[in-house]
């Protein structure tokens, strides 16, 4: 149970599905219970090695899937709020960004284990190499190129909490207001809003690009929206964020990417089965 934690923060980020993660984990478990202990060196090897191995079986079925998707894909968000990732290093907590887990989906799997292994989780090249089952340097080469493909694009947000949650106040209160050009002011020149309804709910088919249309869709979003429908604050993926409830239940997950006093990106999860997990929100304010 004492790396649980690593465990599941693994197949979190190679799968960007919290409660595929935990069925990972949970199968990782039960082959754990069935094998031979005499033969095990170290618990945490094998757990690891064999929640990577699940993951990338997962990733390589789901290819086909994820490439049909309806609309932009994003990950299924989770509250960090009880998570003090303060005093992790900023690597770890920005790893959990949605921006750093989608960047993710343009790594082929293997690529994607060494690259979360070595970089977010510290693991040895040797350890990585007979996790994945690879030399140390093929591991070092697929690090390598995974730090070309995803390093240069990813976004340090800002770690100014104080600030985040007075701009997550404002947006939520032009939205709720209608203030397009309250919300206009908000946001950065290249804002981009990105919507993932998964083909159950309605969403745009593609991002919305731009301030001025991005509030105009925010706004005219939130004015569909049911009388008694309330928003609350609360931090997800490390990121400020927002939970739409309507009629007992969370309706949607909006995450804000948040630079240099801007909001750069915001991600909207209405997809009904990527938000499970967000419904003890709830009943916890």
């Amino acid at each position: 149970m004492e790396l649980r934690p690593v465990l599941v923060g693994v197949a979190y980020r190679m799968l960007g599905s919290n409660s595929e993660a935990e069925d990972v984990v949970q199968d990782a478990y039960f082959r754990w219970e069935r094998a031979d202990s005499a033969t095990v060196s170290s618990v945490r090897a094998y757990l690891t090695t064999t929640v990577t191995r699940l993951c990338i079986d997962r990733l390589r079925s789901a290819k086909v899937r994820r490439e049909s998707y309806p609309g932009p894909w994003l990950p299924e968000p989770v509250a960090t709020e009880e998570l003090d990732l303060a005093e992790t290093s900023a690597e770890f907590a920005d790893s959990l960004s949605m921006a750093f887990l989608v960047l993710l989906e343009e790594l082929g799997p293997v690529e994607r284990a060494a690259f979360l292994l070595h970089d977010v989780f510290k693991f040895s090249y040797a350890e990585i190499a007979e996790t994945i089952d690879r030399t140390e340097v093929n591991c070092r080469q697929l690090v390598s190129r995974a730090r070309q493909r995803v390093g240069d694009r990813k976004h340090r947000f800002d770690a100014d909490l104080e600030h985040s949650n007075e701009l997550t106040q404002l947006f939520l209160t032009a939205c709720a207001t209608g203030d397009v050009s309250g919300l206009v002011s908000l946001l950065a020149d290249d804002v981009v809003v990105w919507t993932d309804g998964g083909g159950k709910v309605r969403a745009a088919p593609r991002p919305v690009v731009g301030p001025v249309r991005s509030a105009r869709f925010l706004v005219n979003v939130t004015k569909k929206g049911a009388s008694g429908a309330y928003a609350r604050k609360v931090s997800l993926n490390g990121q400020p964020g927002l939970v739409l409830i309507e009629s007992g239940r969370v309706q949607s997950a909006v995450v804000l990417d948040i630079v240099e006093r801007q909001i750069i990106g915001v991600r909207v999860v209405s997809n009904p089965e990527k938000l499970e997990a967000l419904q003890y929100l709830v009943q916890t304010q």
